[in-house]
């Protein structure tokens, strides 16, 4: 029997997210993947990066590309306020998806990429790679076994700096582009780990301010969550901390797990306490084979799962509560009252948009 032919996968976005980190992630699957196209809403750059990473075309319109090119499976590496309509028009072209976060800038922006796949029969996978490390779906065994016991207090902490040169880029630091700041920008990837691991998530209550760089988006946010079973947990992003960090931090009966590193974890990045008087049984803090907090594995799983007909691991549907959680956030942080999960129905401002005029 001969071996399936690769998908025929194309780029969309010619930037460094791209060429530092996708681009790697497709060349490690050889004969799973063919890179064959990359767009850019500058053409002269798509030809440029076309050329630096020996892809065969590049395109100044991703549409054009993808009636072209009829892509097996698309990458978006685009700014954030071309997701939502890039996935489902590349949804509607036949092709999976593997998109850049935040996934959408609202969630009614979530329930259309939804839709689409509901009437296209494919699928979008958000890049939520700090997923796909092996710390964190060993701790998400431990927890779902009750090795650890229930979790009682989390700490959730993205303490980044970004300074002018980043905020240079005429799409960034603006609502209507970059769609929300520290949080959704920088702070998306451990919150979602936060809400993955975690039991599900009631209320927040939070704050979110501009301290200090001259944007429209905050670069600081602050956030009380209370999930199911009673735990609660403190978030915490931010653009203006010079010594830089990602902290992650589940205190659970038997023992507390900690996660410090940057921009991608490690086995060695993780740290196992034990309670002194009822730890979990020995070997409870052996993670096994080291995988990295990386586009890479997160992609290649995808791509077994389109071989076998499966949905991603990683889901849209199950995204939304990210995107849920998000929008309570700032919710929250514009009226100055707490909001339940399940609470911003279709009818609420804050369904379509996370920055709606509101009267506190």
């Amino acid at each position: 029997m001969s071996a399936p032919r690769p998908y025929r996968t194309a780029v969309i976005g010619a930037g460094s997210i791209a060429g530092d980190a996708h681009v790697p992630a497709i060349r490690a699957l050889p004969g799973q993947l063919e890179l064959v196209a990359v767009a850019d809403a500058d053409a002269a750059r798509a030809e440029r990066f076309a050329a630096e990473h020996a892809i065969p075309r590049g395109y100044g319109d991703p549409r054009e590309l993808l009636a072209a090119e009829r892509p097996d499976l698309v990458v978006i590496c685009t700014p954030s306020f071309t997701h939502t309509d890039l996935t489902v028009a590349a949804l509607e072209a036949g092709a999976w998806v593997y998109c850049e976060k935040p996934l959408c800038g609202s969630l009614a922006d979530h329930d259309r990429i939804l839709a689409a796949e509901r009437a296209t029969g494919r699928y979008c996978a958000p890049v939520f790679q700090w997923r796909a490390g092996s710390g964190a779906a060993h701790l998400r065994g431990l927890l779902r076994d009750g090795v650890l016991g229930p979790p009682l207090l989390a700490l959730c902490q993205t303490t980044w700096y970004r300074g002018p040169d980043y905020y240079a880029a005429p799409w960034r630091g603006r609502r209507a582009t970059e769609l929300g700041g520290a949080t959704v920008t920088q702070g998306i990837h451990a919150m979602d780990l936060l809400l993955w691991l975690m039991p599900d998530w009631r209320e927040v209550r939070a704050r979110i301010a501009t301290v200090d760089r001259d944007i429209e988006t905050e670069d600081v946010s602050l956030a009380q969550v209370s999930f199911d079973g009673g735990a609660l947990a403190s978030v915490v992003n931010s653009v203006v901390s010079a010594r830089q960090e990602s902290y992650l931090r589940l205190d659970c009966r038997r023992a507390s797990v900690e996660l410090r590193h940057l921009y991608a974890y490690r086995n060695g990045h993780w740290t196992f306490t034990a309670a002194p008087d009822d730890p979990p049984a020995p070997g409870w803090d052996a993670i096994g084979a080291d995988v990295p907090a990386h586009q890479a594995p997160q992609l290649a799983d995808l791509v077994a799962r389109m071989r076998r007909g499966e949905p991603p691991e990683h889901t849209t549907a199950d995204a939304r509560r990210t995107t849920e959680f998000v929008t309570a956030l700032y919710k929250s942080a514009a009226t100055g009252q707490p909001v339940a999960r399940g609470s911003i129905t279709p009818d609420d401002p804050f369904h379509r948009s996370w920055w709606p005029p509101v009267a506190r």
